[in-house]
C-alpha cells in the first residue's frame, strides 16, 4: 500500500489523466477527482490492473460542499503530501468588446475558485504532513495576454497570483508550493472545449506546427517538480515547445 497520497483534480483526461498515471507510478496512492465518474473508474481500472495504488473520487471543484466533502473522505486514505489543481479550461475566443460574461463566469469559477476551493479544504492536511507540495497548473497565458484570449488570460492571471500569495503567506511552513505554466499543449479535448465542439476550428490551433506538447510532456514536468528534495521549491517553471516562442509566435510548415 502507498505511503502518501497525491491528489490529481480533472483527473478524467488530458493532462490530469496522464499526471495521474505519472504519480501512480511513482508510488503514490492517487485519489481520482473530477466530474466524469466513468473516465476515472476506466483509469483507475488500468492503474490498479498494472499494480498502483488508485482511488475514484465525484467531484465539481466548484461546489464548495461537494470538496468540502472530498476532503473528509481523504482521511481513509494513506497521508496527503501532494496536491495538483489540474482542473481548469477555456471557453470561447472572442475578443474583450463582445466576450460572453456568462463564459467569463464559468472559467473564473472553474480555474481560480476552483483552485481556492480544493486548496482551501486540502490545506490542513497538507500542512500536517510535515512535507507537502501544492501544484497549481496555470499557462503561459498566466505570464503575457494574447487578442481573443481575454477571459482565459484573466482567469489563468489569478491562478498565478494564488501561488504567489501563498508562497509569501505559507512561508515557514511544510509546505510548497509549484506553478507550472504550459504553452501549447495538444490534448484531446482543451481545444474542441475551448470552440464549443468545432473539430475543424479545434485542430487549426495546432496546423503546421512540429511537435507540440504532448499531456505527457507537462505529466512528467509535474512528477520530476514533486520528486525534488523537500527544501527544492520549483516556483515556476515554463514549458513550451520549441515551435512556440511566446502567445503570438509560433512556427508553422507551410
Amino acid at each position: 500500500m502507498s505511503t502518501r497520497t497525491a491528489v490529481v483534480t480533472g483527473a478524467s483526461s488530458g493532462i490530469g489523466a496522464a499526471t495521474a498515471r505519472s504519480l501512480a507510478e511513482a508510488g503514490y496512492h492517487v485519489a481520482l477527482a473530477a466530474r466524469r465518474t466513468d473516465r476515472l473508474d476506466a483509469l483507475a481500472k488500468e492503474l490498479t490492473g498494472a499494480g498502483r495504488s488508485a482511488s475514484v473520487h465525484a467531484l465539481d471543484v466548484t461546489d464548495r460542499g461537494a470538496v468540502d466533502s472530498f476532503a473528509a473522505a481523504l482521511a481513509d486514505l494513506p497521508p496527503l503530501h501532494v496536491l495538483v489543481n489540474n482542473a481548469g479550461g477555456a471557453l470561447g475566443t472572442d475578443p474583450v468588446a463582445t466576450g460572453d460574461p456568462a463564459e467569463w463566469r464559468t472559467m473564473y469559477d472553474v480555474n481560480v475558485l476552483g483552485t481556492l476551493n480544493v486548496t482551501q479544504a486540502l490545506l490542513p492536511m497538507l500542512t500536517a504532513s510535515g512535507d507537502g507540495t501544492i501544484v497549481i497548473l496555470s499557462s503561459t497565458a498566466a505570464l503575457a495576454a494574447y487578442e481573443g484570449g481575454g477571459g482565459y488570460v484573466a482567469a489563468k492571471h489569478a491562478e498565478h497570483v494564488i501561488a504567489e500569495t501563498l508562497r509569501l503567506e505559507l512561508c515557514g511552513q511544510p509546505v510548497r508550493i509549484i506553478e507550472i505554466a504550459p504553452g501549447m499543449v495538444k490534448t484531446e479535448e482543451f481545444s474542441l472545449t475551448r470552440f464549443h465542439g468545432d473539430a475543424e476550428r479545434a485542430e487549426a490551433v495546432y496546423a503546421g506546427v512540429p511537435d507540440p506538447l504532448t499531456a505527457q510532456d507537462v505529466a512528467e514536468t509535474i512528477a520530476w517538480a514533486v520528486s525534488r528534495p523537500a527544501h527544492v521549491n520549483v516556483d515556476l517553471l515554463v514549458l513550451r515547445p520549441r515551435a512556440q516562442a511566446s502567445n503570438s509566435k509560433v512556427f508553422r510548415r507551410q
